[in-house]
């Protein structure tokens, strides 16, 4: 069993505190920075992290693993030999500075523990886990991504989760409980059922990504205007149980699930709507993925490259995360989290968090738009034409910047502006050309 360390801004209640992250000052959303020097992780919490609205951190896994000489690759920090806290990420005293900074802004954090091979049916064996696990969670940790779940009886599982400490009362309520969310990956028709495991925490939604990508390719004769009872209707587990995302570190190499279905960062303009809709629906728990470049090399559909590790020096080394003057990164850093559209769509799931799914409309094909109660509103043109429409947004009248194409800054928008009038409808005019060819507009977001 494996599972990761997630700087969590999560206040975890007691009755569902193993599904429900209760993120801190109503924040929504994970993000994974994949491969991320511990001390890099600990600057972005306080830098960017709590000041744009994510809520935890999902980090590579911290534990002694095997090195692979001399090409280090990726997936080496997912064999561990020990349960020393000692990686290429940093070492123990790295660690616990990053956990003590992150949680002081309130980006919680989650770990991987890699088990799949340990005989978690022997009490010692339990012991011993709980035992490591529980040293993270006294360091600050606020829960674990459990990896290759599906390879573990839940009742296995089950008799580690109970054993472990309630959070570090310095950041998180008395009693509060780890969040767990478990790997199990099935699209339909496998032995192994998430059901199995959504007793005992969140488990990840890989059908999620999978036809999302689908959808948005518009392969297989999927269109956007399906979407509208997106979730469950689709086959996947109920919203409180789900984790969801548009790509994870595995899928986006080919990887798991997915396949050519699944949307990455070398695919940007489709990426942004996927993740855009993503953090505007109300379903599961999002979390958004940082990657780093690599030298693809693809040879009848594989990518012979897919195990290149992170940017790094000649001795194997990870590299800094450089940071732009413009905010971007560099040296090989993608920093999807930093991308303008998906960092004000984290925003924008923050400020609708709770209203209902509203104002749905579409045009029978690939045009489509809908509402969060009367704090937010999005509308996507993924046609190969200019869509043209005047709809009820649902939000009071005024004026409102689009934080697609700008943001709002101070009583000035650097994007595009939407009117909305008194009765709620606004016109919106998106072709099917333009870099980002959707529109978003929150309560904040009004001039």
């Amino acid at each position: 069993m494996k599972m990761k360390l997630l700087i969590l801004a999560a206040l975890l209640g007691l009755s569902s505190a193993q599904f429900d992250p209760h993120m801190k000052h109503g924040k929504t959303s994970i993000v994974h920075l994949f491969e991320w020097r511990w001390a890099d992780i600990a600057a972005e919490c306080e830098r960017y992290l709590a000041p744009n609205g994510y809520g935890g951190v999902q980090i590579s896994p911290p534990a002694e693993s095997i090195v692979v000489y001399p090409w280090h690759p990726w997936w080496q920090r997912y064999q561990p030999i020990s349960y020393n806290l000692c990686s290429r990420s940093g070492n123990e005293d790295e660690l616990r500075d990053m956990i003590t900074r992150c949680n002081n802004v309130g980006a919680r954090n989650c770990r991987l523990l890699d088990l799949l091979d340990l005989a978690l049916e022997k009490d010692y064996v339990r012991g011993k886990v709980a035992g490591y696990m529980n040293k993270l969670i006294d360091m600050g940790v606020a829960g674990f991504r459990v990896d290759a779940a599906k390879h573990m009886w839940p009742e296995d599982l089950n008799a580690v989760y109970r054993r472990l400490n309630n959070l570090n009362t310095k950041w998180f309520s008395s009693g509060s409980r780890p969040f767990i969310y478990q790997e199990v990956i099935n699209l339909g028709g496998e032995t192994i059922s998430v059901s199995e495991y959504t007793g005992i925490g969140r488990v990840t939604e890989f059908k999620y990504s999978t036809k999302l990508g689908v959808v948005m390719r518009k392969w297989d004769g999927e269109k956007l205007s399906y979407l509208s009872n997106w979730g469950e209707g689709w086959g996947m587990m109920p919203s409180d149980k789900a984790l969801v995302f548009v790509d994870n570190h595995d899928n986006q190499r080919g990887h798991g699930a997915g396949g050519e279905f699944i949307l990455t960062f070398w695919d940007a303009r489709l990426y942004k709507m996927a993740v855009g809709l993503m953090l505007a629906h109300p379903y599961g728990v999002t979390r958004v993925m940082s990657s780093y470049r690599w030298d693809r090399n693809i040879v009848n559909g594989q990518d012979e490259n897919d195990w290149i590790g992170p940017p790094s020096y000649d001795d194997g080394t990870t590299k800094p995360v450089t940071i732009n003057p413009d905010s971007s990164c560099g040296d090989g850093w993608v920093c999807e989290h930093r991308w303008r559209q998906i960092r004000n769509m984290v925003i924008f799931r923050n400020l609708v968090n709770g209203e209902p799914l509203s104002n749905w409309w579409d045009n029978g094909s690939n045009q489509v738009a809908f509402g969060r109660g009367s704090r937010g509103f999005i509308v996507i043109n993924n046609d190969d034409w200019t869509l043209d429409v005047t709809l009820n947004t649902g939000l009071p009248g005024g004026t409102y910047c689009d934080v697609i194409s700008g943001q709002k800054e101070g009583s000035s928008c650097t994007g595009k502006q939407v009117q909305v009038g008194g009765d709620g409808r606004a016109t919106f005019n998106i072709s099917n050309s333009e870099e980002d060819p959707f529109i978003a507009i929150h309560a904040d977001s009004k001039l």
